[in-house]
């Protein structure tokens, strides 16, 4: 069967082809769902926004002394700072393109821009939380650099995780952002959250204790890409994942599975600004485009993703069966 790929749609010919549009493959971009959402007021005159986390305080065990004021505790607080900066895209249409083809062109071209625009907001959290400072090796790896092909997440590396996590008091995830508005959140049932690899997947099918969503009871609400279950982990599935290339032991690639707890991040865009689908049609150029030839359709946001308490994740860095 013969395919045929084109950067430009050019004129229609005549032969019949399938009106129906091709399922493109997209990844589930998920990397944004359980951070904390926080936005800089539009006209607030600047593009940086502080979070700010107070320390706990110590267990007062003393007794108190009769007629004696206590010395008393001062607040610890931590800022995190995070700048919004701009991304976005465009393509162009000709007006050839719109008389000519058969096809709902700027509907298309809409829903592949909203793609890109997921992707793109997927990668750059991604890219933030790998860079994470609390990091587990699988198997008998010490580093990156010594993962080697026998290296695997198991049940074992899971349960690390989590008592990880529990011992620096990281609180499960109970809610994530909603997927249709991107802002409002909606509940799930508690657990950490472990975003995988489908390579990563197939491993843990195999591990004594994994629960795959078919499997799950009844009222237990499936988020979109879950997979499965261990221990107290719902796993969720990307091909987004960050894999370092080449990085491990004889150049093997190195996965990084997230073990998320709540709060670990956060994200932010300026209100208003969040994302805008801009569309300029034929002619809006003025003496640019003097006979009407090119409209565009394009996407531009404003956002950041950060860190904001290392302790509530957890990276698990490891090989993958061949």
């Amino acid at each position: 069967m013969a395919e045929t790929t084109r950067t430009e749609i050019t004129k229609e010919n005549t032969e019949f082809y399938d009106r129906v549009l091709l399922y493109r493959a997209v990844a589930f971009f998920v990397h944004t769902k359980w951070a904390q959402v926080r936005d800089i007021p539009r006209n607030g005159g600047t593009n940086v926004i502080k979070f700010r986390r107070y320390g706990n305080l110590t267990a007062a065990t003393t007794a108190l002394t009769e007629g004696q004021t206590p010395t008393g505790s001062q607040l610890s607080i931590t800022d995190v700072s995070a700048t919004v900066a701009q991304y976005g895209d465009y393509i162009t249409i000709t007006d050839r393109i719109d008389y000519e083809s058969k096809d709902p062109v700027l509907t298309e071209a809409a829903e592949i821009l909203g793609d890109q625009m997921g992707d793109t907001l997927d990668q750059l959290t991604r890219d933030v939380l790998a860079a994470g400072t609390v990091v587990q090796y699988g198997g008998n790896a010490t580093s990156r650099v010594t993962v080697d092909s026998t290296d695997l997440i198991d049940a074992t590396e899971v349960k690390i995780a989590v008592r990880t996590l529990k011992n620096a008091k990281a609180r499960k995830v109970t809610r994530m952002i909603n997927a249709s508005t991107g802002i409002a959140t909606e509940p799930v049932n508690a657990a950490y959250i472990g975003i995988v690899h489908p390579n990563t997947t197939y491993d843990l099918k195999d591990e004594t204790g994994w629960v795959p969503v078919e499997k799950y009871a009844s009222t237990m609400q499936v988020m979109e890409g879950e997979v499965g279950k261990l221990d107290e982990v719902r796993f969720v599935e990307s091909t987004n994942c960050k894999v370092f290339s080449g990085a491990g032991a004889s150049s093997i690639d190195v996965y990084a599975t997230l073990i998320v707890g709540a709060d670990a991040y956060g994200i932010t865009r300026i209100s208003g600004e969040a994302v805008r689908n801009i569309i300029k049609p034929l002619g809006s150029a003025g003496t640019a485009d003097p006979l009407e030839q090119r409209a565009t359709s394009g996407w531009k946001v404003t956002f950041v993703a950060k860190i904001l308490n290392d302790a509530f994740m957890v990276r698990i860095e490891h090989a993958v069966s061949a």
